[in-house]
């Protein structure tokens, strides 16, 4: 077939207007895609024998999400023991079965009290954290859960939670002493952290974080971009969705509780989409944990859940 010059020229600008016009917003800015992940947690809750943490990154490949958050207590190695060469080597043995299942891991869940009167005590958690620092470092771990801790003025957890885990502070002592404990335990991580790459996402859980106003109160005490919030959507037992909303904007790790079979401690009816939408006007684009706490087996509750966090993230 043969053109004319005016049949070329004409092709040609219309061409070059093409090229020039401004993309779609849909194609030039595409949507980032919430990835998700499981919760060794979600197959044990501590009232059983212990579910090897290579067996969970196992039924996440099966599963087909991409990470796996690993509870400490749940590990093949003493909780409060020394960061020896037999730890290290099971730290590796971890991370080296998680990459050949195609599975990342994500965040390294530990527990610590920086609620403590005596100085000793609360540098004692400093301690055991910055040796998780040095764990979750290991193995890869791009961040840690950290707890503020609590009184433990009401000893029993089961106790707490009857409580709605609320509890009287340590007589003689003062809120204002709690919070400043905490904030000082913090910021002395913070270098261990910034050293290693991992980053500390305080969790709203039990204790000075129970309600928002706590959990921001630590958070914007402490200016790093090495500490942020862990969101757990199961820990406000009443009104959860405006108290969600507040700290969205710090959140860096969330976790998603679901109960099928009713909870170990307590059921909550979660709404994941209304969840979804608070999140992303946070423009939160980092990675769901799913931390399956129903009484269901886990087998049949914790695929359950995924497809429908799936469904509700658009995952």
């Amino acid at each position: 077939m043969r053109y004319s010059r005016r049949s070329f020229l004409t092709t040609a600008a219309l061409a070059s207007t093409a090229i020039n016009l401004p993309a779609r917003e849909s194609e030039a800015k595409p949507k980032k895609r919430i990835k998700l992940g499981i919760s060794t947690y979600s197959y044990w809750h501590f009232k059983t024998a212990k579910v090897p943490i290579e067996t969970v990154i196992d039924k996440a490949a099966e599963i087909g999400v991409e990470g796996v958050d690993i509870l400490h207590r749940q590990m093949d190695v003493e909780e409060k023991g020394e960061l020896n060469a037999s730890t290290r080597a099971y730290c590796q043995k971890l991370k080296r079965h998680a990459f050949t299942s195609g599975i990342d891991l994500i965040c390294f869940s530990i527990h610590q009290n920086f609620v403590q009167a005596k100085p000793e005590e609360r540098q004692r958690h400093v301690d055991h954290t910055l040796k998780c620092i040095e764990l979750a470092y290991e193995m890869g771990v791009p961040c840690i859960r950290l707890n503020s801790g609590r009184w433990n003025t009401i000893e029993s957890f089961d106790d707490l939670m009857k409580a709605r885990g609320e509890e009287p502070v340590l007589p003689g002592h003062t809120l204002d002493e709690g919070f400043k404990w905490c904030i000082d335990s913090i910021e002395k991580c913070l270098p261990k952290a910034a050293e290693c790459g991992v980053v500390l996402a305080l969790e709203n859980h039990w204790g000075l974080t129970r309600t928002p106003e706590g959990h921001l109160r630590i958070l914007n005490s402490i200016q790093s971009p090495w500490l942020g919030a862990l969101m757990d959507t199961g820990n406000y037992l009443e009104n959860p969705y405006s108290k969600l909303e507040q700290i969205a904007p710090k959140t860096v790790f969330v976790q998603a509780k679901t109960y099928p079979g009713d909870g170990e401690w307590y059921t909550l009816d979660l709404d994941y989409k209304r969840i979804a939408s608070i999140l992303a006007k946070a423009n939160y684009t980092g990675y769901i944990s799913l931390e399956m706490e129903g009484k269901q087996d886990p087998d049949k509750a914790v695929p359950k859940s995924i497809a429908m966090l799936r469904k509700a993230f658009g995952s």
